[in-house]
């Protein structure tokens, strides 16, 4: 019998909760830690649609990347996640800033995603850099990565670097940005804002910002073949999701 527990202490194993940063809320954040698990629910975020989704095929288990609880919580209201959980008796579980480092984590997927070799992590960061094949122009890499993590939409500078070194740091990790451009031609984040944009597109520098939930999503749930391994008498499942965040 796989209980909440069993799978916590399996993401304990592989990205220790005790090196998340400090403001991070991953773990258990919701249910019984001693509820057998049968049935797991897998995404990137807990939302309402996911949670609702957990609680119609009766799943016993959500486990997700970014936590459903973050940050104060003064109400848990009837039409909230966090409620459709618990009142359905659901655990929930998530891996968050501890796996973003973790070895063969997010960005260790991430980097396997986008085909980089001999990758290694940069010291005292989340960032995990490698190497292309072949060099590419920022453009035709920035197709590159668009095809690679189905983007519904790319933003990247206007730069002649030419792109053999890559430094990826999966959602929002542009404050290492400076760090990872010293060791990488290029740079490729979710989330990075304008005027940082504007800034290292004028210094020349190679930078991708390729969208949070592209950069995140599929490196997440390459988590579950290693689950499906070694918990086999329970079902995982990648929720039916798409990028919440639309484009045209």
């Amino acid at each position: 019998m796989t209980t909440v527990k069993n799978i916590y202490d399996y993401l304990n194993s592989i990205a220790p909760y005790d090196t998340q940063e400090d403001w991070d809320n991953s773990g258990h954040l919701v249910g019984d830690f001693r509820k057998e698990v049968k049935k797991c629910v897998m995404a990137l975020d807990a939302t309402k649609a996911v949670c609702a989704f957990a609680r119609d095929i009766g799943a016993d288990l959500v486990l997700t990347h970014h936590p459903i609880i973050f940050g104060g919580i003064s109400a848990v209201k009837s039409d909230s996640a966090v409620y459709t959980l618990a009142n359905a008796g659901i655990a929930a579980l998530c891996a968050h800033t501890n796996f973003d480092a973790a070895d063969g984590g997010i960005n260790d997927n991430l980097a396997a995603i986008l085909g980089l070799q001999k990758p290694y992590h940069l010291n005292g960061s989340l960032i995990v850099v490698g190497e292309l094949d072949e060099v590419m122009s920022i453009d035709d890499f920035a197709e590159y990565v668009s095809n690679a993590l189905d983007c519904a939409g790319i933003r990247y500078t206007d730069t002649e670097q030419e792109i053999r070194t890559v430094a990826v740091g999966g959602g929002a990790c542009e404050e290492y940005a400076e760090e990872a451009l010293a060791a990488a031609d290029c740079f490729i984040t979710g989330d990075m804002k304008y005027h940082q944009m504007l800034e290292h597109s004028e210094n020349g520098k190679a930078v991708i910002s390729a969208g949070h939930f592209e950069t995140e999503n599929a490196a997440f749930l390459m988590l579950k073949s290693r689950l499906e391994a070694l918990f086999t008498d329970v079902e995982f499942i990648a929720a039916p999701v798409s990028n919440p965040i639309k484009t045209v």
